[in-house]
């Protein structure tokens, strides 16, 4: 057996992406339970514990074998797993006066030098998403490097070889991330071992193992993921074992199907299948305004028809397995994982799909993957740019992204306190900024060239804003490894007479831009974001409204073909605009939302949500460049079912890419 670091899952969001981290740059690693007995780690260089849901000081919390610390092999702690090291050392964890979620900017104890910062410029920037902290350090530990609010973010203890870091090194947020994770492999004394030839001959074998001499049918979305897995499968069994299923389920972009189904044969696939099952899928999820239960809906449809058509054609389970492009992130996602929470059931984890699993008769050749590593292995294997750096298009499609209500809020009460401290919140940042030291607005920052511009950046955005309000709509998020469900914070920039006059209202937005600078503008954005969020319990997104009627209310709506219809059309616009720029290709993916909040009945608010990612994890929403923001605005808003448009400025976390 080779050489090797272990990662410790103790459920986190981002336990796969440590060992994805470690394989890119050539180091082997694999996961393991955090519960495996110590003679397992016979050929292991290092340890990693990651994050998870769980605090340290609850009664339940994931089965931990604690004689790993005895083992002499460095040991890295990361979030949860070095609020774990530390409580086990002595030290003290408890809940922090304010948690951390997303960016945060990481400062050195030059006194305490750190193996793992070597070569690393501070002040650096780092990806936290934490409620709990460690208070007091164990005997024999020093702190190496704090933020504005995290006293102890990385600790170590060199003689035991213990490392701890609060924040997350493995996500991309984290600038030289992939280099601390390098230092720390170095300095187990790991040598490179690994490489991109290696994983797809590992793949291409494992999908000959598990399929044997039966043949497979593969859902094909037409997306990257399911798009890669057809050309390995095709690779791995050959054309005439392999069949493609493409389901049109009503809830495609506009003219998708189509248009899937001509790229495929362009690039030579001809073994694949178009059904139309639309009034199958907008019957299943008819009148459904709970989130889980739709996906739940669909997912189960999808297996439903996926037996028809196997009947259809005579592909008898004896002969054929189902194939998915499921990704590492839909499984923990899902819950997937032992320790791991459930954040949204994508469609292909739902009962059906578990059900099939267990029983063998399913083979998923990316379950281990990341986009990126997908995208690599598709490179690999020759396909065009045209249909593997194509945005993600989830199975479940807009279904997910066309908000449901009866029109009534389920608890008045938690919308009014929601709105109180968003209100608050904004108070209070204001008068920090206004106060007699501008730096205390982000609690002592490292140094004063970094307080000026950040205090800078948020005082610009901050002067921008008219009023604060909440939408009475609840979206899905994600913090500290657990689902939220809360409201989303709305900035409003201009008076309500502007807002209600479409070409004042983009004026107005336009100006913003022109007076402060883009990057200036929508960084002082992000800050007031990751502020109201980290420190509003009833919120987990923030938009900034650039057009709304006026009389906007919460109307009854749900997932029905005018609305989906609605969204096409506000939807392929954005991605016109996007591909006539440079703009498509640099962010990772477009989501268009469509919320029942209008004016009038039958009408709705439309939420723009581009995003910058590399692995779906973690993202940033996208600082867009105002002129293709405009352009695209301007047609938008031309359509008379269209009451509001707002811009999604959260990251993930706290916030996943779409609201559902």
């Amino acid at each position: 057996m080779r050489k090797h670091i272990k990662v410790l899952d103790f459920g986190s969001q981002y336990a796969h992406l440590i060992t994805k981290r470690l394989r890119l740059s050539g180091y082997y690693a694999e996961i393991a339970s955090p519960a495996s007995a110590v003679n397992s780690f016979e050929h292991t260089c290092g340890i990693i514990l990651s994050g998870g849901p769980a605090s340290v000081y609850e009664k339940e919390v994931p089965e931990f074998n604690e004689a790993i610390f005895g083992l002499d092999i460095p040991i890295l702690g990361l979030c949860y797993g070095h609020q774990l090291m530390c409580k086990h050392y002595g030290g003290t964890v408890e809940k922090a006066e304010t948690g951390e979620f997303g960016i945060a900017s990481l400062l050195e104890r030059k006194e305490s030098p750190s193996p793992l910062f070597e070569n690393i410029a501070f002040p650096s920037r780092v990806w936290m998403s934490h409620q709990d902290e460690v208070s007091v350090l164990p005997p024999g530990f020093e702190c190496s490097a704090y933020t504005a609010n995290c006293t102890y973010a990385a600790v170590q203890d060199l003689k035991r070889k213990r490392f701890g870091l609060q924040f997350h090194t493995e996500v991309k947020d984290t600038l030289q991330g992939i280099e601390i994770l390098e230092n720390f492999a170095r300095f187990c004394g790991m040598e490179k071992n690994r490489n991109t030839d290696v994983l797809l001959n590992e793949i291409i074998e494992d999908i000959r193992r598990e399929a044997k001499n039966r043949s497979v049918l593969l859902f094909l979305s037409g997306g990257v993921d399911s798009t890669v897995a057809f050309a390995l499968l095709n690779k791995a069994l050959g054309t005439e074992r392999v069949k493609g299923l493409h389901i049109d389920n009503g809830f495609m972009r506009k003219n998708e199907s189509a248009s899937i189904a001509e790229r495929y044969r362009s690039f030579g696939f001809t073994n694949f299948i178009v059904e139309d099952a639309s009034e199958r899928f907008l019957k299943a999820v008819y009148r459904e305004t709970d989130p889980q239960k739709k996906r739940h809906a669909v997912g189960e449809t999808f297996i439903k028809v996926r037996d028809e058509v196997a009947a259809k054609y005579g592909l008898d389970s004896d002969h054929w397995l189902l194939a998915q492009g499921t990704l590492y992130p839909d499984i923990i996602e899902s819950g997937g994982t032992k320790n791991a929470h459930v954040i949204k059931t994508h469609h292909n984890r739902v009962e059906g799909i578990q059900e099939l699993i267990e029983k063998g008769l399913i083979i998923e050749p990316l379950k281990d993957l990341y986009k990126d590593e997908v995208r690599i292995i598709g490179k690999r294997l020759g396909l065009p740019d045209e249909l593997i750096m194509r945005h993600p298009f989830p199975g479940p499609g807009l279904s997910i992204n066309v908000l449901g209500s009866t029109g009534k809020l389920d608890n008045p009460s938690e919308y009014k306190e929601a709105l109180s401290e968003t209100v608050a919140a904004l108070g209070e940042l204001k008068k920090r900024l206004t106060s007699a030291s501008p730096s205390a607005a982000i609690a002592s920052p490292a140094s004063q060239a970094v307080a000026d511009a950040f205090t800078g950046d948020l005082a610009e955005a901050v002067g921008c804003i008219e009023r604060i309000g909440v939408l009475p709509v609840k979206s899905v998020g994600v913090q500290g490894d657990f689902r939220t469900y809360r409201f989303p914070a709305v900035l409003y920039t201009a008076n309500q007479d502007d807002y209600a006059d479409k070409k004042a209202s983009l004026q107005k937005a336009e100006k913003l831009f022109a007076v402060h600078g883009a990057e200036r503008l929508w960084g002082g954005f992000e800050h007031i974001s990751s502020g109201l969020t980290n420190s509003c319990k009833n919120i987990n997104r923030t938009i900034w409204a650039l057009y709304e009627k006026k009389d906007c209310r919460l109307i009854e709506g749900y997932c029905d073909k005018g609305r989906l219809d609605h969204i096409r059309e506000a939807d392929a616009v954005m991605l016109d605009e996007l591909r006539k720029s440079s703009w498509y290709a640099k962010i990772f993916q477009h989501l268009t939302i469509n919320l029942p909040y209008a004016a009038e009945d039958g009408h709705c608010s439309i939420v723009l949500r581009p995003v910058v990612s590399e692995d779906v994890m973690t993202a940033r929403f996208a600082h867009l460049e105002p002129g293709v923001l405009f352009a695209a605005l301007e047609r938008i808003t031309d359509f008379d079912f269209i009451d509001a448009v707002y811009y999604d400025i959260t990251n993930k976390p706290p916030a996943t890419f779409g609201w559902e």
